[in-house]
């Protein structure tokens, strides 16, 4: 038999039995919307967590820190170290001049107080380098990033800054002041008393450079003019170390020299040649040139951890929950499969005297099983075609209902659905597929009529 044929008496088929053949249609297009609903949801969740890990730039960071044997933060099977290298201004450099990395910069983050309108208030204040001006925390901010690396500047967390007024959007372009303790080389600090030089903000610190033999702390002021609101917190980093409720840019953060937790490592293991950084952050090309970089900074002695390999877990999550959301999905258009079988059996007493003519005509047990292979497959066909459809309004309208009650609570929107092509044709084939294989029985019990007495029946 034809192809055209056979298409033609399939579609011919098709429309005797309109509502059964259409309910069981109807059946496949709701199992298949399921399914779809379903994993677009995972696929939705998975962008959603890819983007925002991309755009914080924590896929293609390297965070570094020393091998000490301080803190007990050593693995219990792993020797302690001798005399472990230190992370100072020298290995910034000899890290930052690896192929493939972009930039190394420290992690500044100490606890402070913050005077607005003379009302002190403690808080942590972090240092942030230029390259978050493209940070996913900032998109939909109020006011704008810092104007420059080294701006008298400071962006507030939205909590922070309902704390300090109940109209955060008043605070733009109002000015705070950072009280904060220096750390002041001692050499440095005779030589600033002897000058009569007065302590203050970042010229006072300007003398503290090129010191060494211990330091002392000297209270600081430095003006900071708000221009900035964040909803989101800027990605912390590994172990926290950017989290804070004011930032500042991290060039004005280093000519600060605020004394920091980690200084008291340095205190305790005695003098040393310029200030040891407690951490270091690389950032390079891409995140395929972090594995790389992170041998090559193992061998110069330091610690390193990455995203990208804790990533790998991530993608696990994922392929494991759409694995269990497409089976769920999947129960419905298993339901939907046995519809199509009773309507093919169905069909099968209703044309026997038919299937008889046919035989009789010449055609074989092959060519009735591909007629009604043909029929379950346009059934199939449609119901994917329409399940899709339906599973993409599903998840738009569950993307809908999410933005509405984030919205209410002022938070950003999110895309939780996604339908990719490769998801609209898997779902159109599943369907196809699985209404072949419901096929299968109707179609042998079709093929096996005899013809003499399908012609005698009535």
């Amino acid at each position: 038999m034809k192809p055209s044929d056979l298409g033609e008496l399939a579609l011919r088929n098709l429309r005797e039995a309109v509502l059964r053949n259409a309910l069981t249609t109807l059946g496949v297009a709701v199992g298949v919307a399921s399914l779809v609903a379903m994993l677009s949801l995972g696929v939705g969740l998975q962008q959603f967590t890819n983007r925002r890990l991309a755009t914080s730039g924590l896929f293609n960071a390297i965070f570094i820190s020393p091998l000490t044997n301080f803190g007990g933060f050593e693995r219990r099977n792993q020797a302690p170290v001798a005399h472990p290298r230190p992370l100072d201004e020298a290995a910034r450099k000899e890290i930052a001049a690896l192929a493939n990395v972009v930039e190394v910069y420290p992690q500044i983050r100490f606890l402070t107080e913050l005077r607005y309108h003379d009302i002190p208030y403690t808080t942590a204040v972090s240092g942030l380098p230029e390259s978050d001006r493209n940070d996913s925390a900032f998109d939909g901010m109020e006011g704008r990033f810092f104007s420059s690396p080294g701006a008298d500047e400071a962006v507030l967390q939205i909590r922070f800054a309902r704390q300090l007024s109940r109209d955060p959007a008043s605070l733009l372009g109002q000015t705070l002041v950072l009280h904060y303790a220096a750390r002041v080389p001692l050499n440095a600090q005779t030589a600033a008393s002897d000058a009569g030089a007065a302590p203050g903000g970042k010229a006072g610190a300007a003398a503290t450079t090129g010191a060494a033999g211990g330091f002392s702390v000297v209270p600081r002021e430095q003006p900071l003019r708000i221009v900035g609101i964040v909803s989101s917190e800027p990605e912390a980093g590994f172990g926290g170390f950017r989290g804070g409720s004011v930032f500042i840019p991290l060039a004005l953060a280093q000519t600060l020299e605020a004394t920091q937790v980690s200084d008291l490592r340095q205190v305790l293991q005695g003098p040393s040649e310029g200030r040891d950084y407690a951490s270091l952050i690389a950032r390079v090309k891409g995140s395929g040139d972090v594995a790389a970089a992170e041998d090559q900074i193992k061998q110069m002695g330091f610690r390193t951890f990455s995203l990208f390999d804790a990533s790998r877990n991530l993608q696990l999550l994922f392929a494991l929950l759409d694995l269990l959301l497409g089976i769920f999905g999947s129960l419905a258009l298993a339901v939907a499969t046995l519809g199509i079988v009773n309507t093919l059996v169905m069909a099968i007493l209703e044309r026997r005297r038919e299937i008889g003519v046919l035989k009789a005509l010449g055609a074989a047990d092959g060519d009735v099983k591909q007629l009604f292979f043909a029929e379950a497959g346009v059934m199939g066909a449609i119901g994917g075609v329409a399940g899709v459809a339906m599973g993409w309004f599903i998840g738009r309208m569950l993307t809908w209902g999410t933005n509405f009650y984030l919205h209410r609570r002022a938070l950003p929107s999110v895309n939780v659905s996604a339908v990719p092509w490769w998801l609209a044709l898997g779902a159109i084939a599943f369907a196809i597929g699985v209404s072949l294989v419901a096929g299968i029985y109707p179609a042998a019990r079709a093929a096996r009529l005899n013809p003499v007495e399908a012609l005698r029946y009535e």
